[in-house]
Formats: C-alpha cells, sequence, structure tokens
C-alpha cells in the first residue's frame, strides 16, 4: 500500500505562489551577491572594521538597492501615466529611509506590487 496524501494531482504539479516578502527577499538576495561580486577594491569602503559590522552594512547596502530599483520603477510608471504619487507610499519611503529593514522594504514594494510594478 503505498502512502499518498488526498491533494489533488493539479495542486501537486503547481508551483507554489510566493508572496510579497518572499520576492523582495530574494531581489534583496541577488543584490547582495552583486555587491560581494564586485571587484574586492570596491568593495572594501571599511576595511578596518569587523567583519561582523561589514556584513551588516552589505545588507543595508543591498536593501537600499533594492528600494533604489523599486524607486525606478515607480517614477517611470509615473512618467508613463501621469498619475498622481500613491497614497502612503511617501511615508512608507519615509519610514523606510529612516530604518532600512526588511519589513520595511516588504511595506514599500507592497505599494508596487498593487501597481503590477515587481513582475
Amino acid at each position: 500500500m503505498t502512502n499518498t496524501s488526498p491533494r489533488s494531482i493539479n495542486s501537486e504539479h503547481a508551483d507554489p505562489i510566493p508572496s510579497l516578502t518572499d520576492r523582495v527577499t530574494e531581489r534583496v538576495m541577488n543584490a547582495r551577491l552583486a555587491i560581494e561580486s564586485r571587484p574586492k577594491s570596491r568593495r572594501s569602503l571599511f576595511p578596518l572594521q569587523d567583519p561582523k559590522s561589514t556584513a551588516e552594512q552589505r545588507d543595508t547596502q543591498s536593501l537600499k538597492r533594492v528600494f533604489r530599483d523599486m524607486g525606478h520603477a515607480y517614477r517611470r510608471y509615473r512618467r508613463q501615466t501621469g498619475g498622481p504619487v500613491v497614497p502612503g507610499l511617501r511615508d512608507a519611503a519615509y519610514s523606510f529611509r529612516a530604518n532600512p529593514t526588511l519589513p520595511g522594504l516588504v511595506g514599500v514594494a507592497a505599494f508596487l506590487d498593487n501597481l503590477d510594478l515587481l513582475s
């Protein structure tokens, strides 16, 4: 006797839809890889600091890079549509700039995702 789950055949082969947090995290990880793959001379902005703080700085740089990329996409969208600023987006952006964290970036991304700008 085989041990099968009660899932339907269609759901077994369907890829799960990643959450917004997962998609933003993937972008941040890709940005981190891009930062780490730069030539070492450009990477070592703070050569005398301990590795832990350097890693934290790279995390912050990665978050800020993704934030900048989202900003470029949003400004391009605004130029094309001529629409007004999305209510709440500016506050989310100010909040992220004050404290660049993944949850703050996801908050900004939520506004852009509603506009289909994160595809």
